[in-house]
Parts: structure tokens; sequence; C-alpha cells
């Protein structure tokens, strides 16, 4: 499985009805695509408090690396990508991916 995590650092006036929308769509996404599982979205609430601005985020899971390139490759998946650069705080700038995969867990 692979665990697709996103951090965004949203611009200050971005409000959080455009913030659930976003992810909203993007889960939808989903509906369309075999070998995505879960996907959970939201804001920080760290004890920690290290976000470095990046204060919203979310995770998708992939059965395999193929079914996430059929996510990225995805129309609806580049259209609201094109959304959340817009949104993010200096653009591409303001959004960080990390794909981590993990073993031993069901995607979906």
């Amino acid at each position: 499985m692979i665990r697709h995590i996103v951090l965004i650092r949203f611009r200050p006036e971005t409000g959080q009805d455009v913030i659930d929308a976003i992810f909203a769509d993007l889960d939808a996404v989903g509906q369309h695509l075999p070998g995505m599982g879960r996907f959970l979205a939201g804001r920080s609430e760290s004890p920690e408090q290290i976000e470095r601005g990046f204060m919203h985020g979310f995770t998708v899971d992939f059965a395999s690396w193929e079914a996430l390139a059929a996510y990225q490759d995805h129309a609806e998946h580049k259209k609201v990508g094109a959304r959340i650069v817009a949104a993010a705080e200096g653009g591409m700038d303001g959004i960080l991916v990390f794909d981590l995969p993990v073993e031993g867990v069901d995607p979906c």
C-alpha cells in the first residue's frame, strides 16, 4: 500500500468553505478509481505546533504505485490540484507531498 500525504499552507484569505470544497472534490475522485482507498483531510491539531504554516492536509491510501499514478493522471484530480495550487501560499511552494510505502495494511 502507498500512503499519499499532502500538506498545504493555504493563503490566509482562503476561506474554510473553499478548503472544505477542495477536500470533498478530492475525496470524490476515488469514486472513479479502483485502488484508491481511504481519504482523510483536515486541519492540524498537533499539540507540538511545529506545522510551519502547513495547517491543512490530507492522506489517501492506494493499493499500488499504479493506482497512485492513475490518480495523479485523472482529469478530476488535475482540476482539483490546480485549485489547490491557486489557493496555496506561494503556489507550489505552499504544498508538500510525501508518498510512503506501507507494508501489511489494507488500503480500503
